[in-house]
């Protein structure tokens, strides 16, 4: 697919190989400006090194950033930054190292797992200072300006911490949650660092880059931290694995994520012969691509919808849809044969996104139905997360079976719905599909 999205969180970083720039590369690497000096040290004391090492081991499993805001010890992190201890606390701890050396253990108060944000705070301890230096937030009422210098700051691959200059470029088109979109370059245990204006004031926290660009990268804009801090400055420290917690999150966001799918509607003209489903670009991007057969063999266009955004859960992502469609001209091959490739291509699909240790085996169902005179095979698959109650993944299958020699194979995919959500959103797919006048 062309220019297909690939993006990665900048951290944690599990282990990470060095690789010496040439001469060439280091020479043309620019100099730090004075204001990106300047606004680091203003933020030293502030900005941390967040650890998740082995219980009673001290081996770190993965390294990100973050940053004090609050005079009581309240830190700012991403989510997928603290996601094992958040999940698996009997078997790992919480560490923060600052820029000097100082090295202490933390605790997590409060999550926001669709915005991939959590808050934590210092452990209390007899040497802990009465009060700590905290970074502050810009006022939402100031906006910001396109090409607004921006200063990301965090711990690129654990070599050290470090600042990266960059600019402002309003907000990422086409996303479901608002992201900022940063000029400049995010490495992997960078994740939860603040990226701060020219007077030192946080706007955002790291989160993710594109990995098919250059200096495409993507920042939590700052209010939401705000939120969260204002939601949990006085909660007590979580207790226990978060899966109650991460499963409720999820359900708002699926309950969310269907009411503006269905109202969204559907694209008109999309095919010759057929109304077939495809989503308009809000929270989606769609990409086409077609292959005309050299040989006199099968002639198929394609069209693929999908979020940007997506969920982080522990070692996996959830709370996206996407949707694809392949129309297929087998004219020049035959009934006989056309209809052996149209099957073998509804046989390849395949419903195991996610390994066994994490969701049950599909459960499927298959039918032949008809939507407005277009007769349909349909096939509806669900599995569920054996540690998200009430949560599962729904996949549905049709081919049209109306011509002998053309038609039309569709996929739609969503994961973390809810049982009644998902059943809804696959009755409107499937009455997507018809027979155009």
């Amino acid at each position: 697919m062309a220019l297909a999205m690939l993006m990665v969180i900048a951290a944690p970083l599990a282990r990470a190989a060095a690789e010496v720039p040439g001469p060439a590369e280091a020479a043309s690497a620019p100099p730090v400006s004075l204001s990106a000096r300047k606004v680091y040290e203003q933020a030293r004391s502030q900005l941390l090194q967040i650890r998740t090492v082995l219980k009673g081991r001290a081996s770190q499993t993965s390294v990100g950033s973050g940053f004090i805001v609050s005079p009581q010890g309240h830190i700012v992190t991403n989510f997928h930054v603290v996601s094992e201890v958040a999940l698996e606390p009997a078997t790992h701890d919480l560490v923060y190292v600052t820029a000097d050396g100082r090295e202490a253990p933390l605790q997590i108060l409060m999550l926001d797992v669709p915005h991939d944000l959590a808050l934590l705070k210092i452990a209390p301890a007899k040497d802990m200072p009465h009060a700590f230096d905290a970074l502050a937030f810009r006022p939402a009422k100031q906006a910001l300006a396109q090409g607004e210098r921006m200063y990301s700051l965090g711990n690129p691959l654990d070599v050290g911490f470090a600042v990266i200059e960059g600019n402002y470029n309003g907000l990422v088109e086409r996303s479901f949650y608002p992201q900022i979109f940063f000029s400049g370059s995010l490495s992997a245990g960078m994740s939860g660092g603040p990226a701060l204006d020219q007077e030192g004031r946080v706007i955002g926290v790291n989160v993710a880059r594109r990995v098919d660009g250059e200096q495409v990268s993507f920042l939590v804009p700052a209010p939401f931290a705000v939120a969260l801090l204002d939601r949990g400055r006085n909660a007590p420290p979580m207790k226990g694995a978060a899966h109650a917690e991460i499963t409720r999150q999820l359900l708002e966001h699926q309950a969310d994520l269907t009411e503006r799918f269905i109202a969204q509607g559907w694209k008109a003209a999309t095919h010759a012969h057929y109304r077939v489903p495809v989503p308009p670009d809000r929270f989606m991007r769609c990409w086409g691509s077609t292959e005309q057969s050299r040989t006199g063999g099968l002639d198929f266009e394609r069209s693929d919808c999908v979020m940007d955004t997506r969920v982080f859960v522990g070692q996996f992502t959830t709370g996206a849809i996407s949707v694809r469609h392949e129309s297929y001209d087998g004219s020049k091959l035959g009934t006989m044969r056309f209809a052996a490739r149209h099957a073998q291509s509804f046989r390849n699909e395949s419903f195991n996104r996610l390994r066994g240790d994490q969701m049950t085996k599909p459960q499927c169902h298959e039918d032949f139905v008809r939507r407005e005179g277009l007769p349909m095979r349909a096939v509806v698959c669900m599995r569920a997360y054996k540690k998200l109650p009430q949560l599962y993944d729904v996949s549905v299958l049709v081919a049209t079976l109306d011509q002998n020699q053309a038609g039309v194979q569709g996929r739609f995919d969503a994961q973390g719905l809810s049982f009644a959500n998902a059943t809804r959103l696959v009755q409107h797919y499937l009455d997507a599909y018809g027979l155009l006048e």
